[in-house]
């Protein structure tokens, strides 16, 4: 991901918990680069990696393992002597996830754990001694999984809700302001290294100047602003006109295009 740029502020946030040994918690606009800074990580330091996508109906055991019942089930229908003497050993139907997986790497490795926000208010305090520790057990094989080695971790949250103190005492924390234009320029060019000078100062000017409408509810972000930059690219459009091309790409609803045109 050669195209990722990690600010300063960012490149110490990462250095902080890597001497501590702590998660860390990133908060930030949509679209600021919290979920790909984990790959970028994990690519850069060629490092495994392992993402867990958290939903709303997420549980902390199943970043750590799950038990396979239906698959033992199924096998236990078959009366091949292999198939029997698979669904003896229950070792066999234990899946592990992402935390798991790397607790059992023999080196470093890198952990995403994403929209952390969106579980249960009791899904991050279920993970504070697994991350804590950086160990759990398995009570249907009565193992006890310890890290080899500590993974880096990365945890994503877009501020739905709060989470609890006790898991924030074990976290660093960084949040990613939004690239001011300079910035931006870089991510730009990191992406299109051919952009014209003229047509990019066209286009960013169009772009902070609807990011200045107070009244929108969802402000374009930087991977709106890649994509829209992408389309202008593809069709030719010169942005000789105050009318925004490809509306479609910046805005993400009626009403904000709404308040963009009055």
């Amino acid at each position: 991901m050669a195209d990722y740029i990690l600010s300063e502020d960012l490149k110490e946030a990462v250095q902080v918990a890597e001497i501590t040994k702590r998660p860390l918690l990133l908060k930030g606009e949509p679209g600021t680069g919290k979920t790909l800074l984990a790959s970028f990580l994990a690519e850069s330091k060629k490092l495994p990696f392992y993402r867990w996508h958290i939903k709303s109906t997420s549980l902390a055991k199943e970043g750590l393992y799950f038990y396979d019942a239906v698959s033992r089930l199924n096998d236990s229908r078959f009366p091949e002597e292999e198939a029997m003497h698979r669904v003896r050993d229950v070792k066999n139907y234990i899946r592990l996830g992402a935390l798991g997986e790397a607790f059992l790497q023999p080196n470093k490795s890198v952990v995403l754990i994403d929209e952390i926000d969106k579980a249960d208010i009791e899904f991050p305090n279920d993970l504070l001694l697994e991350l804590d520790k950086m160990e759990f057990f398995i009570p249907e094989t009565k193992e006890h999984i310890v890290a080899k080695e500590r993974p880096i971790v990365i945890i994503t949250s877009n501020n739905e809700k709060e989470l609890p103190d006790a898991f924030l005492r074990r976290c660093i924390f960084h949040y990613i302001e939004f690239p001011k234009r300079e910035s931006m320029k870089e991510i730009i060019k990191a992406h299109y290294p051919s952009i014209e000078t003229e047509f990019m100062e066209k286009a960013l000017a169009m772009f902070y100047s609807i990011r200045k409408i107070e009244s929108l509810r969802k402000k374009p972000s930087t991977s709106e602003l890649l994509d829209w930059i992408q389309v202008l690219l593809v069709s030719g459009e010169t942005l000789e006109s105050n009318k925004i091309p490809f509306a479609g790409t910046l805005f993400k609803s009626e009403e904000d295009y709404r308040v963009y045109l009055n």
